[in-house]
């Protein structure tokens, strides 16, 4: 009986860190990359694809669990930022990504940050 629960336990955890930390980036999160570094030519960027931990959402379970990249974390160090608000910064990342937007990619939590601010602000890593 300990050794199922073992064996079982195992076969979970593998699943778990095989959605959590895929081995290669999906085309969605390569195009959101190209597009970030084209068009903001960033000194940073880092993306996070967070589908896993959204799976269970009932919009997700219509797609059939999605095509497995739909949510992510950008965190986004460029000076095409500068001079711009928050709101108009993020406007920019979704104007860039109008196209993943329209084919199923469902939510981007932002960070945009200027070299200078990248320096002084603590980042939340």
């Amino acid at each position: 009986m300990l050794a199922r629960l073992y064996l079982t336990r195992q076969i979970i955890t593998r699943r778990m860190n095989s959605l959590a930390s895929p081995s290669s980036p999906g085309p969605v999160e390569l195009s959101i990359r190209q597009k970030l570094k084209s068009i903001l030519e960033p000194s940073f960027i880092r993306i996070q694809n967070d589908s896993w931990k959204h799976r269970h959402h009932a919009a997700m379970q219509e797609q059939g669990g999605g095509s497995g990249e739909t949510h992510f974390t950008i965190l986004v160090v460029s000076d095409a930022f500068k001079g711009k608000n928050t709101m108009k910064r993020h406007r920019m990342v979704y104007a860039a990504l109008a196209e993943e937007l329209s084919q199923g990619l469902h939510a981007l939590s932002l960070q945009t940050k200027t070299v200078d601010e990248s320096d002084t602000v603590q980042v939340v890593v």
